[in-house]
């Protein structure tokens, strides 16, 4: 009786095991549908506090997964939440999120503040962010993204709270000389929430 109940619990064990090994690492779009409560579908945000994240650069997207889980990005959960995952399926997230449609965030900007941040865009921003910052290696989209969510992040990177390289301190750097924070970054948020994806105006109110 007793080697009957044994090779029933190993047997028991070797088919647990057996399904765990089949079912093998989470497919890309199943680890993305965690993010999905706050990104939403896909990773397009309906929310202007947290930021689309459907067509964003994958290295761009694996570099701040990996700065949230290491403490090295200011976060209010993003860091919790990011620990847990490996480097591998961080960057199958990456490449998932890579692979989907950005969607432009429904919202309306400044005109004339708008009009200040596309030329502050082109004399600082423009050789990285390309296309009205609708694309860039290795950096997240600007054109279309939510404004509120544009304005904190900036905040972050003034305040030292959010890492940057040195070029991008600089291009900060020589906004903040020639305009208030209050006039110049509030312009460039403009700017790009006035600039859908395709990098064309069409959010604009004067």
């Amino acid at each position: 009786m007793r080697n009957k109940a044994s090779f029933l619990m190993l047997l028991g064990g070797l088919m647990i095991a057996g399904n765990s090994f089949a079912a093998g690492p989470a497919a890309p779009g199943m680890l993305a549908n965690a993010c999905a409560g706050c990104h939403g579908t896909n990773g397009v945000s309906d929310g202007p506090s947290i930021p689309t994240i459907a067509g964003m650069d994958a290295g761009y997207f694996i570099a701040a997964m990996q700065g949230y889980k290491k403490g090295e990005w200011a976060s209010t959960v993003m860091g919790r939440l990011a620990k847990p995952y490996s480097d591998d399926e961080i960057t199958a997230m990456g490449e998932f999120f890579a692979s989907q449609k950005f969607v432009s965030a429904s919202q309306k900007a400044n005109g004339t503040k708008a009009k200040l941040g596309k030329s502050l865009h082109q004399h600082h921003c423009e050789k990285c962010h390309e296309n009205d910052g609708a694309s860039g290696e290795g950096s997240g989209i600007l054109a279309g993204q939510w404004m509120p969510y544009l304005q904190a992040t900036m905040n972050d990177y003034i305040a030292g709270t959010r890492p940057m390289d040195k070029k991008m301190k600089a291009k900060i750097d020589a906004v903040l000389s020639e305009h208030p924070k209050e006039t110049g970054i509030e312009a460039l948020v403009h700017f790009y929430g006035s600039t859908d994806s395709k990098g064309s105006g069409t959010h604009v109110q004067h």
